[in-house]
């Protein structure tokens, strides 16, 4: 550490973090918000009539766009990156396995619950207004889809003190294990055509991609030549290409994202090697203070933009109804020039929300002097409540029961995750 980074408070912090890790972060949260917007087409016809579509999927280049533009993989692995990166923190200072899942669960289940009360909230009240009942569901549907991540993340994240034991131990029989019980989920899910199987892959699957960010932090793709990491990606791409064309898959990765499947393992492949490939050009970018402060403002509201952005693209969408002009036919060239403003519009709300909800985004995980740790039995609990909602938002889609589940499911793991008064000697 230079002479500078020990008496520049800023610098010292910025040189113990991974910048590359940061900006692709961001990028992937606001690809998804891009990638969204441009699946919801809300506009009027010449004849005034509202018209619903989705443009995007229904272009000829989507399902080839999606083995590029689907970068959940990339966000698993990155968020591997912190997590091991996390852990081994918190191990120096004397945490343990439920510290960890503790505070990931806090972390996810604190901005989750004002969401699920909005829609307990919003959904209720239409119902009662006598909203159509089909619009009503359509549009809660819609703007549940995220909401997967929720309980595929949690899963994952909680996994992290078991998986880093593994990976010290034998790297590389834990990413194999992963990697065979991700096949022989799908294999089982394809053989019987039961596709509830292939939740199990929530773990497999995710997990391996997380792995894939505990080799990151090694540094073993960074110690790779150029060539190396492109042979891998393009290894990893005519896999995925074997396996669809096969049948086995859809050419669609959006169609493969839930239950996850194999080819999401792959492109978490390719897609960490060609962020390491291109990660000297990044750090370069990341050196530029505007672009920092881009990517940290971004960055501290990660999440509650990727929980809300969906429904305020779709409050957006029916408001352009109500002015003149504003809402042209879905997949018109009026309505592709148009996404760029109505990109900007949806952050800008999305940022307007997030002023009041910083604090569910940024809740302490310490234990403050004189209290204690809840019970490793009330952390389990409090993982399960978390996770319990958004699962199955995933498998049923959301409606006003699940979303009033959510708020007192995401209650109660925040309850059950507080701090405890300090037991006191007998």
């Amino acid at each position: 550490m230079t002479q500078q980074n020990r008496t520049d408070p800023r610098a010292a912090k910025l040189a113990r973090r991974d910048l590359v890790v940061d900006l692709a972060r961001v990028w992937c949260i606001l690809l998804v918000v891009v990638v969204h917007l441009l699946m919801i087409g809300v506009g009027l016809d010449a004849s005034g009539a509202v018209v619903v579509s989705r443009p995007l999927e229904a272009q000829p280049w989507f399902a080839a766009a999606t083995w590029f533009g689907q970068v959940m993989p990339l966000f698993f692995a990155l968020g591997g990156f912190t997590a091991i990166t996390a852990w081994k923190s918190l191990r120096k200072r004397g945490g343990d396995a439920w510290d960890f899942v503790r505070g990931r669960t806090l972390r996810l289940a604190a901005p989750a619950l004002p969401l699920f009360v909005f829609f307990t909230l919003a959904i209720g009240g239409a119902t009662l207004a006598g909203v159509d009942r089909e619009l009503v569901d359509t549009v809660a549907t819609g703007a549940g889809t995220p909401l997967w991540f929720l309980a595929a993340y949690l899963l994952a994240q909680s996994l992290t003190p078991v998986l880093a034991h593994l990976h010290e131990r034998s790297r590389w029989l834990t990413l194999a294990g992963l990697a065979l019980g991700a096949v022989a989920v799908d294999a089982a899910r394809i053989v019987t055509g039961i596709d509830e199987i292939g939740l199990v892959n929530l773990v497999f699957v995710w997990a391996f991609v997380q792995q894939l960010g505990f080799w990151y932090a090694d540094g073993w793709f960074r110690r790779r030549t150029a060539p190396q990491l492109v042979a891998i990606a393009a290894v990893a791409y005519l896999l995925v290409w074997l396996v669809v064309d096969a049948g086995w898959y859809s050419p669609d990765m959006l169609v493969n994202l839930n239950p996850p499947t194999v080819p999401l393992a792959l492109l978490g492949i390719a897609q960490i090697a060609l962020l390491t490939l291109v990660a000297q050009p990044l750090m370069a970018l990341m050196r530029v203070r505007a672009m920092q402060a881009i990517v940290f403002t971004v960055g501290s509201r990660a999440m509650t933009i990727y929980l809300w952005h969906l429904p305020v693209i779709i409050a957006v969408a029916g408001l352009t109804l109500l002015i003149p002009s504003a809402a042209p036919e879905p997949a018109s060239p009026a309505w592709w020039w148009s996404r760029p403003v109505v990109f900007v519009a949806v952050l800008a709300a999305v940022w307007a929300i997030s002023l009041p909800l910083a604090r569910f985004e940024q809740v302490s995980v310490a234990i403050p002097e004189g209290r204690r740790r809840p019970s490793a039995g009330a952390v389990v609990a409090a993982a399960a409540a978390a996770f319990v909602p958004a699962f199955l938002v995933l498998q049923f889609g959301l409606d006003l029961v699940l979303a009033f589940v959510g708020v007192v499911l995401f209650a109660a793991a925040l309850a059950l995750d507080r701090a405890r008064a300090a037991r006191t000697a007998a």
